[in-house]
């Protein structure tokens, strides 16, 4: 495997083995961190976008994030293997997911709550409402993408996995209450895989009437912001 597409793996990799890590120290039964709240998701969430960019960008420019490949490639700001790194995002996603059932898997077996369960591994609407679920999907990743591409763009050094882990807590804690905030195919496409895959005990379905919401919505929102940072720029 390619540097590049490899690196890609790893960083998704721990990306979700942090952030579904931290949903599960916060939702399941008899966790140290039981009921924390939202805030210590939404902190963790942009702290492992740190470390998985941190651990990635010398190597793949960690992307971590179908969208964002997408994004950057139609802004003009990556030329490489796109079906590569969309790849090996959901297939990071799928193991980071997986190692997240082995650590806790005491807890799996002993939380009762189906939603909870799935809920670690991929996002659940508040209250289903498909066009404003698709909605909320679409705004927030506009706003990271965007982001993002005025980062590499100024030129004023404050580019980096720092700046786009404080952009992904403040989406999470203003915007993250709808539905997740899943904002990254990969983030949910990949842990929904290994829902479905991992012999969770008293699992519930993985959703599928719902999981094209957390993929169409962030590449829509992502092929805006690419669009609008041309016409801006």
């Amino acid at each position: 495997m390619p540097q590049d597409l490899l690196f890609e793996f790893i960083g998704t990799a721990v990306l979700i083995l942090l952030g579904d890590g931290v949903v599960a120290n916060v939702v399941l039964k008899g966790t140290k961190g039981y009921g924390s709240g939202w805030a210590v998701i939404s902190i963790a969430w942009g702290l492992a976008v740190f470390v998985g960019a941190f651990i990635s960008g010398p190597y793949s420019g960690a992307h971590l994030n179908p969208a964002l490949t997408v994004g950057l490639a139609l802004a003009g700001q990556f030329s490489g293997n796109i079906g590569g790194y969309i790849v090996a995002q959901i297939l990071g996603g799928i193991v980071g997911a997986m190692l997240v059932y082995v650590f806790y898997k005491p807890h799996f077996d002993a939380e009762e709550n189906q939603d909870t369960k799935l809920g670690v591994f991929c996002t659940i609407p508040a209250i289903r409402n498909y066009f404003y679920n698709f909605l909320s999907e679409v705004i927030g990743t506009f706003l990271l993408v965007f982001g993002i591409l005025f980062a590499v763009k100024d030129g004023t050094g404050f580019d980096g996995p720092f700046p786009v882990g404080l952009l992904i807590i403040a989406i999470g804690m203003s915007l993250g209450g709808t539905t997740g905030y899943a904002i990254n195919p990969a983030r949910d496409l990949g842990p929904r895989i290994a829902h479905f895959i991992l012999p969770i005990k008293g699992k519930r379905d993985s959703d599928w009437a719902y999981s094209w919401v957390p993929v169409v919505g962030p590449i829509v929102g992502a092929v805006l912001a690419a669009g609008t940072y041309f016409v801006v720029i």
